[in-house]
């Protein structure tokens, strides 16, 4: 992701999550951190052939802990298999940071991300109660032991590209 992507990216994340979506300080802020020498962050854009944006994520790394800040498909792309993809990108860069876990926070009522991170190896360890702000809901806590070990998936869908 660089920063001519926030602007594509705030209009999926608003599309996808209206009520707690990111602003674009909170992306500005993450980029910041995922160049050079001491980067902690890793975030990735997909985009179809013809350059529409249809994905993104990113992870944050302290120590030997690597944390999906956020991960998201447009829903045309669910069930395409880029979810995966993106979160495989993820768990690569994990093990690139030397990351012995990586944890996520998923919305309680948010299960077919849920299934796709159980697919990977996340096990659930726990609540945030009312996580989720304004609409109050809880988010699920996964930790994944080992991310050089998950299951990888590689390769970009039809017609997509990814640039991180």
């Amino acid at each position: 992701m660089r920063w001519w992507d926030i602007g594509p990216v705030l209009e999926l994340e608003h599309e996808l999550f209206p009520e707690d979506a990111w602003s674009a300080g909170m992306f500005w802020s993450e980029l910041a951190r995922a160049r050079g020498s001491a980067a902690s962050r890793h975030y990735v854009v997909a985009e179809t052939a013809d350059g529409r944006l249809v994905g993104y994520a990113g992870l944050a790394a302290a120590g030997d802990l690597g944390d999906v800040q956020t991960i998201a498909a447009a829903r045309d792309q669910w069930g395409t298999g880029l979810g995966a993809r993106l979160l495989s990108d993820l768990l690569r860069a994990a093990t690139d940071f030397e990351c012995a876990e990586v944890l996520l926070e998923v919305r309680v009522d948010n299960t077919r991300a849920q299934k796709l991170y159980a697919r990977f190896g996340f096990e659930p360890i726990g609540f945030r109660r009312g996580y989720y702000q304004p609409g109050n809901v809880d988010a699920l806590v996964m930790r994944l032991s080992d991310p050089a070990t998950s299951v990888p998936v590689d390769g970009p869908v039809q017609g997509e590209t990814t640039h991180g």
